[in-house]
């Protein structure tokens, strides 16, 4: 195993982004303690540091198979995903418009806040789990992986969110009044939006349609 600290995974642009996405991962594991107000408030200026970190990340390639694991459970994600939609209450919908389905759909769009948030922290949260095992290939692997997602989907995926939000706090709607509507029940909510699912779907989907890259 590669121990070298001049390696790219120790470069002070990956240092910043593990802290910064630690940072984005604890903001959104304590979200029950935040009020609509300061969780949108929040979200304005942790989500543009996010991508500017993200878009400085060294470019390396793979030194290992299939080596990057997986730690967000389904019940994990679901837990941020639901707590993010109930802060947003009414507001966490919004109208989609930079995605290549739109090309192709003569009617509006809608995406979800807290289902891009939700994306956007499983992803990260796996990516910090495999660089704290301090083993340079997986940490290097782990960072290709990060960044190749952040290039083909979640990068665009934030911006969107940060669009809808910047919408709603200027808005001058009173947030910490917002109007909930009721929740269903985790188990009776399908699995077809988690961020694995969902992946592999587009997956499914891109090999019958060509031309169109998420």
């Amino acid at each position: 195993m590669e121990d070298s600290f001049e390696h790219p995974v120790y470069s002070p642009n990956v240092i910043e982004f593990v802290t910064v996405s630690r940072e984005f991962c604890n903001w959104l594991e304590g979200s029950t303690e935040q009020t609509p107000k300061e969780f949108v408030n929040t979200a304005l200026k942790i989500l543009p540091l996010l991508y500017l970190k993200a878009s400085m990340l060294p470019r390396s390639e793979t030194m290992l198979d299939d080596f990057v694991e997986s730690f967000v459970s389904e019940e994990e994600y679901e837990a941020v995903l639901f707590q993010v939609k109930s802060l947003m209450g009414r507001f966490d919908d919004y109208l989609e418009v930079f995605t290549a389905d739109m090309q192709n759909s003569e009617l509006p769009l809608t995406s979800t806040v807290s289902e891009n948030l939700a994306d956007i922290y499983q992803d990260l949260k796996d990516f910090l789990m495999n660089y704290r095992s301090a083993v340079t290939e997986i940490m290097n692997d782990s960072m290709v992986e990060m960044t190749n997602h952040f290039e083909s989907y979640w990068g665009q995926r934030l911006v969107n969110v940060l669009r809808a939000l910047h919408q709603v706090y200027y808005s001058g709607e009173n947030l910490d009044a917002i109007d909930d509507e009721p929740e269903q029940e985790p188990e009776q909510r399908k699995t077809d939006h988690w961020f694995i699912s969902r992946r592999q779907k587009d997956w499914s989907d891109g090999s019958k349609k060509s031309g169109i890259n998420e």
